[in-house]
């Protein structure tokens, strides 16, 4: 079954510009499904509607600051003339390795807006239209720092431990209803975005966003956690250590993926 036969003509993908967001768009356009993308950057929204219009569907552009007081407003407005059945909620922002006190308060907390409070708008919005119709999809990209804290992540880490719980719980109450929920736990991933903060992404054999998120629609149906490519035994191992040692750990991978530890990444266990 195609995407468009199992979740209907139109997908939301928010964060849509770019890296795992765009890939999950040029997916969605080549299994006919029709695509609003929602992004802070015009220019690349512009070029990513494009690409995806090749393919023969509808897109739809909207540049919205998902921080922003009454971001879901325009989102409804924008997408209240069709039938949504899918959204995927890719929005994120890099912590570029700062720590917690070096940094704005209200860094920590647009991280918040963004990565707790917007899931929450958007699952209501949406879900409660996939819940009346007894199908549709929700897919929260998460992120492997969100399975404990660390240093340089202390924000970053606790909001995507949210995304992960959020969607654990709406996959318990929509699941029965025809909804499918899923958070797709993403680690080092290639993008634009965290080659513009830095990060050395490339001592951690990094994914490709192509290959997150065509794994992450092939999964959206084995919710509420999907863990995809070479991870997902490292995701496991870390669940299981004693939290202090997890928390070490992950501290220690944040200091070589920002250049601030000469380590071997061949040491990381999931090397």
């Amino acid at each position: 079954m195609s995407l468009r036969e199992r979740y209907g003509p139109w997908a939301v993908v928010l964060g849509g510009s770019e890296g795992i967001g765009a890939a999950f768009a040029r997916r969605l356009g080549a299994d006919g499904v029709n695509v609003v993308l929602v992004a802070r950057n015009p220019d690349p929204l512009r070029a990513t509607a494009d690409e995806v219009r090749a393919s023969g569907v509808e897109v739809r552009t909207l540049v919205v600051d998902l921080t922003a007081d009454g971001a879901i407003d325009e989102i409804a407005a924008a997408t209240d003339d069709v039938q949504v059945g899918l959204v995927i909620y890719n929005a994120g922002a890099v912590h570029a390795g700062d720590e917690f006190l070096d940094r704005p308060v209200n860094f920590a907390l647009d991280l918040v807006r963004l990565n707790c409070a917007g899931p929450v708008q958007v699952s209501h919005h949406f879900g409660s239209q996939m819940a009346e119709r007894g199908r549709g999809g929700l897919l929260f990209v998460g992120s492997m720092s969100g399975v404990c804290g660390a240093a340089r992540t202390v924000a970053y880490a606790a909001s995507k431990a949210f995304v992960q719980v959020w969607a654990e719980g709406l996959w318990a109450e929509l699941g029965p209803r025809g909804v499918d929920v899923l958070a797709l736990v993403a680690g080092a991933t290639r993008t634009p975005a965290m080659a513009r903060s830095g990060a050395l992404v490339d001592r951690f054999d990094p994914m490709e966003p192509d290959d997150v998120a065509s794994e992450g629609l092939e999964h959206l149906g084995d919710g509420p956690v999907w863990v995809p490519g070479p991870i997902r035994g490292f995701f496991d191992q870390l669940r299981q250590m004693p939290r202090d040692d997890a928390v070490n750990t992950m501290t220690a991978g944040g200091r070589m993926i920002w250049g601030l530890d000469d380590q071997d990444a061949s040491a990381w266990p999931n090397s």
